[in-house]
């Protein structure tokens, strides 16, 4: 196959990056590895990404959280034969060389809901200044209709004209005492 408009030496670079792609997956697992370094993928990880993350709805990781020296590579030898023989320190070293935290530590409570709280209080108390202000100097004084004569010329109105009779302010008023029941 020929690519018109390409020289000779261009197509071969070409043709090489392609097996270079084809042999080592895509151009995206090429940057992935740019940017995770050297540090090895074990697994398919959470969203099928080489890409590190503590999380206890998904447990493994796809890739390790430290790149190996040559302690973690020795204790990944040492690891290789009888477990009895390692240890307390060597496991939690093997151990830190693959996740940044353990259970504990990723559930432990980190005092977060107070910074939440904390700007939640700050918004609560804006809103009731700005409705104090502008009581004060937007909106104008109640209308006469709030004064206690109008409300009870008003409840007057309602009960002469039986409004609701049935489960309504009528209903809870005697009309032949005048009163309430």
């Amino acid at each position: 196959m020929a690519l018109r408009g390409f020289s000779m030496s261009m197509q071969r670079q070409l043709l090489k990056q392609l097996l270079k792609n084809t042999q080592t997956g895509s151009i995206a697992s090429v940057h992935t590895l740019d940017k995770i370094g050297n540090r090895e993928i074990v697994g398919y990880g959470w969203n099928g990404t080489a890409c590190y993350a503590d999380r206890t709805d998904y447990p493994m990781p796809a890739i390790r959280f430290r790149e190996p020296n040559n302690e973690i590579k020795a204790l990944r030898e040492k690891e290789k034969q009888d477990w009895k023989k390692l240890s307390p320190e060597e496991i939690k070293a093997l151990y830190r060389a693959s996740f940044c935290q353990t259970f504990a530590e990723i559930q432990a409570p980190t005092g977060e809901w107070k910074q939440h709280l904390g700007i939640g209080l700050i918004f609560v108390s804006m809103a009731i200044w700005i409705a104090v202000l502008m009581n004060l100097f937007v909106y104008d004084d109640l209308p006469v209709t709030f004064d206690d004569e109008h409300k009870k010329a008003q409840l007057k109105r309602m009960l002469d004209l039986e409004v609701n009779p049935v489960t309504g302010l009528a209903s809870k008023w005697d009309y032949e005492n005048k009163k309430w029941k």
